[in-house]
């Protein structure tokens, strides 16, 4: 996947905040998805229209990680969410 390829939110998607977490629910399948802190940010930016690269770079300034672990957790979420149907590559 290109670190500069952006997402959208899918349309058949719905999400709130709780707390510091972002409850997802698949409109499609009745299914629901749960992302905690870190997760939820990831899922704010995408709705900003960041790119992958954009979002491990906002990442790296806020947490204290290394950034192969991060840019790779960061690839993997968005290999899952995009695999679930919930955000779709532009």
């Amino acid at each position: 996947m290109s670190m500069n390829r952006r997402f959208n939110i899918g349309p058949r998607v719905a999400a709130t905040a709780v707390a510091d977490e972002i409850v997802i629910l698949d409109l499609a399948s009745g299914t629901y998805y749960g992302l905690e802190a870190v997760g939820a940010r990831v899922w704010g930016l995408i709705g900003e229209g960041k790119s992958s690269g954009e979002i491990c770079k906002i990442l790296l300034e806020e947490y204290e990680v290394e950034q192969a672990n991060l840019v790779s957790d960061v690839m993997r979420l968005l290999d899952d969410l995009s695999a679930r149907g919930l955000i779709n590559a532009e």
